[in-house]
């Protein structure tokens, strides 16, 4: 029988076969897929329909990976090349009292190795974006909706960067149905890549695509920020000095006061006297100078003017050369104090305008960073073992690697297995879906074959590396990843 196959029920009619790879239980007639266009009918037989995932290190040249003979490498499996199976068309343990499509032994630098391989069907998921930009996208908790569906909220944001936790158990499951539906398409494009549109109760509209720079409110962002007001006057106070007698650093969190900071008085800079609005906190540092915005820093301020208080006509004088600048740069003014003590906008001298121009050369560019976040539970693991808290327990020994598609993954500590992997570091289209609602994604346990042994794997389903060339649906790549070789034994740990 062909690999990832099954025969069809029992007493079913000659053209059906019901597909059990997921609760739903399609019945699929001859020539067709069932809902999440995985399985088909071919020929009365139950077939798993996209490519069965294998990668190799291969390369041109004589190295530590394998070189080609004379003639260009096909894209088949070669023999005696560092082999990884990945559970990307690997197919799924459902329902769970089968061992894992895919239980391969290899060896690498002389330690036998075997690595489990299954697509997981996750309903406990989620995804969390990172969105680098100071752009303001809407208060914290506030939900996040695409096609008018709640499919996630603001939360924490971060250094320079905007968060937002999206999916998630409770909008797959525990709304309503278009919810659910909703939800999993989202999580299902953008672990593909594909860009989603999403808007913010309270906030902005957004089109985000993991890799690539986020748009927000039809503006692409281009910057990430150096760092807060009070950190960039950090950086820059030195190159500031002698060509302005104040700087202001316009901040959402921070804003920054240069005479007043810690290295304006390294630097024994006098106080200019201008005072700016909000809460201070420490010399220099003021939080609150305004609303979160799409202006300058992050904050809704357009006239940067706007947030000087006072200005003590004891320290300031005519003539007080003041510059303005924004976190990223992109907003920055130079203003000189007239007779009334008012500031009066001037052509900004140049060693200005090169430390502005500095930190935008500073500043990373914008982009969406996608985390798929998942947790590996019972019924996945006793694809592994028939005692699945082992499998946990030697994750948490540093005995087995746990990859999605080769990719390397975090861990969480704590309970369970709950991980989170980078979307743009897996192979293309590792992502599917059932629609019970859920997303489906390769997952791959790799430990040493006698630590397997002990563990109470499936020994007997364990075949060699070298037989997966005869499988169906075979596509082998050349390895590519940046990451480490996943199919390398992990380093033993003291104590361990």
């Amino acid at each position: 029988m062909p690999e990832g196959t099954s025969t069809p029920t029992a007493g079913a009619a000659q053209d059906l076969v019901t597909c059990d790879a997921c609760p739903v239980l399609c019945r699929i007639r001859e020539g067709k897929t069932g809902a999440c266009d995985r399985y088909g009918n071919v020929g009365g037989v139950l077939t798993r329909l996209d490519p069965f995932l294998v990668t190799q290190r291969i390369a041109e040249k004589d190295g530590d990976m394998v070189a080609f003979a004379e003639k260009p490498w096909d894209g088949n499996l070669i023999p005696g090349a560092p082999t990884f199976v990945t559970g990307v068309g690997s197919g799924t343990t459902y329902p769970d009292y089968k061992p894992a499509p895919f239980i391969v032994a290899s060896t690498y630098d002389g330690v036998d190795m075997v690595t489990v391989v299954s697509e997981g069907i996750f309903s406990y998921c989620g995804m969390k974006a990172k969105i680098d930009t100071d752009r303001y996208v809407g208060p914290e908790t506030a939900p996040v909706r695409v096609d008018g569906e709640m499919v996630g909220h603001v939360t924490t944001a971060e250094y320079g960067s905007q968060m937002l936790a999206l999916g998630g158990v409770r909008h797959l499951t525990g709304g309503s149905k278009r919810e659910g539906v909703v939800t999993c398409d989202m999580m299902l494009r953008l672990g593909r890549g594909d860009a989603v549109d999403f808007s913010v109760d309270g906030g902005a509209t957004m089109t985000l695509q993991a890799g690539k720079a986020p748009v927000i409110n039809d503006h692409q962002e281009d910057r990430m920020r150096v760092g807060c007001g009070s950190a960039t006057i950090g950086i820059f106070a030195k190159q500031w000095f002698g060509h302005a007698d104040e700087v202001i650093v316009v901040d959402d969190h921070i804003t920054g006061v240069l005479s007043e900071h810690q290295a304006g008085r390294f630097l024994d800079m006098p106080p200019a006297g201008i005072r700016i609005r909000g809460r201070k906190s420490t010399p220099g540092r003021y939080f609150q100078v305004a609303e979160p915005g799409t202006g300058w820093g992050g904050t809704d301020i357009t006239d940067p003017l706007t947030i000087i208080d006072t200005i003590d006509p004891k320290k300031a004088h005519p003539g007080l050369r003041l510059l303005m600048v924004s976190t990223t740069g992109e907003d920055a003014a130079y203003f000189e104090l007239d007779d009334d003590l008012k500031p009066v906008p001037a052509r900004m001298p140049d060693p200005l305008q090169i430390t502005v121009d500095r930190i935008g050369e500073n500043c990373e560019p914008a982009l969406t960073t996608v985390l798929f976040m998942a947790g590996a539970g019972g019924s996945l693991r006793a694809g592994v073992t028939e005692n699945p808290v082992r499998l946990t327990r030697s994750v948490k020994d540093a005995l087995t690697r746990v990859t999605c598609g080769g990719a390397p993954v975090y861990v969480w500590p704590g309970g369970g297995i709950t991980l989170m992997v980078d979307v743009t570091t897996l192979p293309e289209n590792s992502f599917g879906h059932v629609p019970t609602p859920a997303i489906v994604a390769p997952i791959e346990f790799t430990l040493r074959l006698d630590d397997y042994r002990e563990l109470g794997g499936h020994m007997e389903a364990v075949r060699r590396a070298e037989e997966i060339g005869r499988a169906d649906r075979l596509k082998v790549e050349r390895w590519h990843s940046p990451g480490p070789w996943p199919g390398a034994p992990m380093a033993k740990v003291e104590g361990a």
